[in-house]
C-alpha cells in the first residue's frame, strides 16, 4: 500500500477539477485531449479556470495507456561517457520535449551483453520507438523490437540485415575535408588511427575515405598536396579496450615520428577517426615528448570535444545535435504511420582550424 508522506497535499484528479468546473469528467477529458470545439466557450473557460486554481497535472502515462500509446521510446547508447554520446542526448531530448515523446535512455557501457539484455527490457516496458547507437548490436540483437513491429532508427551507424532509418555524419566528406586542409597546410606523411572498424559502418566509411583521399593525392588530383615530396599515409588500428594492443599502436606511431624525424621530413599527421583515439594520443604524446609534443606531431580529429580547444587541436566538429533531434524526427514520423522507403540523414560536419595543424 502507498502511504503519502505527511504535509504533502494530495494531487488534483480530474474528478476534481470537474467538480471544481461544475461539469462531468467527460467535458474535462474532452477539453484536455483537445476536442474543445465540442464545448462551449463559457465551459470551456470553466475548465481552463478550474485547472489553473487546482494546479491539476495530467497523467500523461496513464493516459497515453488508455489509447494504447504510452509516448516512451528508447534509446539504446554504447556509451554514454563519450562526449559525443551526451551532445547527441542533448537533441533527443530537446527534441523529445517538443514532440510530446519520452526517452528512457540505455547505457551498454561498450559491453554486448548489456545491449541485448536492454533491448529486452525496452520490450517489456512497450517502447513505441528505439533510437540505436550502439556497438556491435547485430540484427539477431534487434529481433525482439523488430518482432513486436516497434519502429528503430539508427544513430551514426548501420547494422546488417536491418532495414531501418539512419541518422549520422557524412563520413566520406567529413573524412575528406580533414585531408584537405592537411595537404593545404603542407603535410605530405598522415597515418589514419582508428579503432577497430571491421565491425563498426562509421569507421568503416573513414577509414575507407582515408585511403580514398590518400590515393587521389598521390595521383595529384588533390590541390595543395605537398610541395613535391612524396605524399605518405597508412592506417594504425588502436583499440582503446585493450592495453596490449594500445601499446603496440603507440609503438609504431612512435618508430614512425622517429623515422620520419631521422629522414628530414616535416611533422608526421595523426588524424585520429573520433574524440577518444584523439584524447588517448594526446595523452601518450604528452607523457613521451612533454607540453611541446605538437612540435613533433600535427593532431586533427573527428569531434570536437572540449579538451581540443583547450590545447588547440584541430577538428572536425560534429552536428551532434542535429542528428539527436533528426533521429527523433524521425521515429516520431515512424511511429506516426509513415512508411516511406527506409531514409538517411548524413550530415556535414564542420571544419575546427587550430594550431596543432600550424605551423610550428
Amino acid at each position: 500500500m502507498n502511504v503519502r508522506p505527511s504535509g504533502v497535499p494530495r494531487r488534483a484528479t480530474i474528478s476534481d477539477v470537474a467538480r471544481e468546473a461544475g461539469t462531468g469528467k467527460t467535458s474535462v477529458s474532452r477539453f484536455l485531449n483537445g476536442e474543445t470545439n465540442v464545448l462551449s466557450a463559457e465551459l470551456r473557460s470553466r475548465i481552463e479556470t478550474a485547472i489553473k486554481r487546482l494546479d491539476y497535472r495530467p497523467n500523461q502515462m496513464a493516459r497515453g495507456l488508455k489509447r494504447g500509446r504510452n509516448r516512451l521510446i528508447g534509446m539504446l547508447v554504447a556509451d554514454i561517457t563519450n562526449p559525443y554520446t551526451v551532445e547527441v542526448l542533448r537533441g533527443v531530448e530537446a527534441a523529445c520535449h517538443a514532440l510530446g515523446l519520452m526517452p528512457l535512455v540505455c547505457n551498454a557501457a561498450n559491453e554486448l551483453e548489456m545491449e541485448r539484455r536492454y533491448v529486452q527490457l525496452m520490450t517489456t516496458y512497450r517502447v513505441e520507438g528505439v533510437i540505436v547507437n550502439a556497438l556491435g548490436v547485430s540484427e539477431e540483437t534487434l529481433q525482439p523490437i523488430h518482432a513486436e513491429g516497434t519502429p528503430a532508427v539508427l544513430v551514426d551507424r548501420t547494422v546488417e540485415g536491418v532495414a531501418a532509418d539512419m541518422v549520422g555524419l557524412d563520413n566520406d566528406a567529413a573524412v575528406r575535408l580533414g585531408m584537405q586542409h592537411l595537404f593545404e597546410q603542407g603535410f605530405d606523411d598522415i597515418c589514419f588511427v582508428v579503432q577497430p572498424y571491421e565491425r563498426i559502418s562509421s569507421r568503416r566509411l573513414r577509414e575507407a575515405a582515408f585511403r580514398d583521399a590518400l590515393a587521389q593525392a598521390k595521383h595529384g588530383s588533390s590541390a595543395g598536396a605537398s610541395g613535391g615530396q612524396a605524399i605518405m599515409g597508412r592506417t594504425i588500428v588502436a583499440d582503446l579496450v585493450d592495453t596490449q594492443e594500445m601499446n603496440r599502436a603507440y609503438a609504431e606511431i612512435d618508430a614512425h615520428l622517429a623515422n620520419a624525424t631521422a629522414k628530414g621530413r616535416k611533422r608526421v599527421a595523426l588524424f585520429a577517426a573520433n574524440g577518444p583515439v584523439a584524447l588517448s594520443l594526446a595523452l601518450h604524446l604528452h607523457a613521451r615528448y612533454g607540453v611541446h609534443w605538437q612540435e613533433h606531431a600535427a593532431l586533427i580529429a573527428i569531434d570536437d570535444s572540449e579538451w581540443a580547444e583547450l590545447v588547440g587541436v584541430t577538428t572536425i566538429r560534429q552536428p551532434t545535435y542535429a542528428i539527436g533531434y533528426r533521429a527523433v524526427e524521425f521515429l516520431h514520423e515512424r511511429i506516426e504511420g509513415a512508411t516511406d522507403p527506409v531514409r538517411e540523414a548524413m550530415l556535414p560536419g564542420e571544419l575546427i582550424a587550430r594550431a596543432s595543424t600550424g605551423p610550428v
